[in-house]
């Protein structure tokens, strides 16, 4: 098996061993780092010797055995009887998947919101400090700190290793909510590397807020979640070239869209309209559903697009939002309008520079435009965006010269 493929499959099943082996052992800092080591050990002996019978139970029992030796070897006594009592789980593991639970633990109150995302995002997502680090726009040794905190945290409140009662669950829904909208957003655009999209973590928020929504089938929020990530999901095909450089959406080939995400995200926020007023994840997948629907680009209804960008923006207060409503304000109102909205905008980062540049473009401003997607591009870690915003500067350099 190639070592790439164990990564992946490595990734998918880290959360759900470290869910079994955290409920056991109730220490969840001392599970997490006996499970990466079992993940260590996978991927050195497995691309070699080939996949066991069942990786699952594989992974749990080298991680228990880790974590047995580490207890039997503490001065402590009692931590050594108690670790003494326990005993190994057999090769076939009961097929039960704890990740959901995980998750709730990780966003335990006990924890501030940056905290819980972060630690979400390491030990259910998967991703590296540096990423999160990355994410967060912190040095990478602050977050390890934020996330070792965290754990002490959950350790000292000594919480029981079960999804939450309904009154705690309201408490802890937004912060899990928020963490899988930021692991899906990783998947579907890194946020640094040589890939556009990383398939393992899109399709494990999907996963996840599918459980989410099987649980809770009359929340609103999370209806809405999972039709914006299936209605976001479905244009993937469609987002990459032959070479996997990124094709914007009003290039893509909507025949590559996945009709049945998009019939079954429209269905959702249907659903999750009903449900009560919109929040923030309901009126982002209108959006989004405005755009699926749509048979071509010039089919975009704009108007609505910019009408609930709106309803958005006074619900959040984001200023992200307020940079996809200027790009809504100039298919409506022309890009002179969306280039005034854009210089209200207290907002650093690439894609600012690159939602000027594309404005800057529609007006025919080629100068200026150039200028942006340069420097667009001086600012994104991610190669396909890096490459796709130097191609547009210099497709408009040669354009200016006839």
């Amino acid at each position: 098996m190639a070592a790439e493929e164990v990564e992946d499959l490595l990734r998918t099943l880290a959360p759900q061993v470290l869910g079994v082996v955290a409920r056991r052992f109730r220490d969840f800092d001392a599970a997490e780092d006996a499970v990466q080591e079992a993940l260590l050990a996978a991927a050195r002996h497995w691309p070699a010797d080939g996949l066991p019978d069942n990786p699952r139970g594989w992974l749990i029992q080298a991680a228990v055995n880790r974590l047995t030796d580490q207890l039997r070897s503490d001065q402590a006594r009692r931590r050594r009887e108690d670790a003494a009592a326990l005993e190994p789980p057999p090769a076939d593991v009961p097929d039960r998947d704890d990740t959901l639970v995980l998750l709730f633990l990780c966003c335990h109150p006990a924890l501030t919101p940056a905290s819980a995302i972060a630690l979400t995002l390491r030990a259910v997502g998967g991703l590296t400090t540096a990423e999160i680090a990355g994410a967060f726009l912190v040095p990478e040794a602050t977050m390890a700190q934020r996330i070792t905190r965290a754990k002490a945290r959950i350790k000292a409140s000594d919480v029981p290793f079960r999804l939450p009662a309904a009154d705690e669950r309201d408490a802890r829904l937004r912060s899990v909510l928020h963490v899988l909208y930021l692991v899906f957003n990783e998947g579907y655009t890194s946020s640094a590397g040589g890939r556009l999209h990383r398939t393992e973590l899109s399709g494990e928020a999907i996963r996840l807020t599918r459980l989410l929504h099987a649980m809770l089938p009359g929340d609103g929020e999370v209806t809405g979640l999972l039709a914006l990530m299936l209605l976001t999901d479905a244009r993937r095909p469609a987002r990459t070239g032959p070479s996997g450089e990124l094709v914007p959406l009003a290039e893509q080939d909507r025949a590559k869209w996945d009709r049945g995400q998009i019939r079954e995200g429209v269905a959702l926020v249907t659903e999750a309209l009903a449900l009560g007023d919109a929040g923030e994840y309901r009126l982002q997948a209108a959006i989004a559903a405005a755009h699926d629907v749509a048979p071509r680009v010039e089919d975009t209804d704009w108007g609505r697009i910019l009408s609930t960008y709106r309803l958005l923006e006074r619900l959040t207060d984001n200023p992200v939002v307020t940079l996809n409503r200027a790009i809504a304000t100039a298919m409506v109102h022309g890009p002179a309008a969306g280039l005034a909205l854009l210089e209200t905008l207290e907002l650093t980062g690439h894609r600012l520079d690159a939602v000027r540049a594309h404005l800057l473009e529609l007006a025919g401003d080629v100068a200026a435009a150039v200028r942006h997607y340069d420097a667009a591009a001086a600012r994104t870690t991610n190669t396909p965006e890096q490459r796709y915003l130097l191609t547009r500067a210099a497709r408009l350099r040669e354009k200016s010269r006839f």
